[in-house]
């Protein structure tokens, strides 16, 4: 990965991990052992699912970058709608607490995407790669006939 990608995922994924540690002592506090777990669970599911989309969203840029902003709306909804799916099926676990689970998942995608976010606005992307520099003396030993 380019220091770009590396640098906003960390921006992302240290925030995410420092709420997610949070809502494990807090859950943990409030349900349990089976709320810390929970917790847990569902900081792991939201680091591995937005790491991976930030994963593929910049493969796409490099590879089909006219696809790049339909594709990071298309990947949202999908991590969206599958972070909503795993709400649904361990809705009724025994495993964990579902409660601090389904509290755990929004409040580390919501974190994720703020921090996400932040991260690109402040990243200096280029958007134009720029041409390399050359010295006075090749410049004008590769232009053109003069006359």
């Amino acid at each position: 990965m380019p220091s770009n990608d590396v640098r906003i995922l960390t921006q992302a994924a240290v925030p995410t991990a420092a709420v997610g540690a949070i809502a494990t002592v807090v859950s943990g506090v409030v349900a349990g052992g089976k709320g810390a777990i929970g917790a847990v669970v569902a900081t792991v599911i939201v680091i591995l699912f937005m790491g991976l989309g930030l994963y593929v969203l910049q493969r796409t840029a490099k590879s089909l970058p006219h696809l790049f902003q339909a594709m990071g709306l298309l990947l949202y909804a999908a991590q969206i709608l599958l972070l909503f799916v795993f709400m649904a099926a361990f809705k009724h676990t025994t495993l964990f607490h579902p409660k601090a689970f389904a509290f755990t998942l929004l409040a580390g995608t919501l974190t994720w995407i703020a921090a996400q976010t932040r991260a690109h606005m402040k990243s200096k992307i280029l958007y134009v790669e720029p041409e390399p520099t050359s010295s006075p003396a090749e410049k004008s030993h590769k232009s053109g006939h003069s006359s």
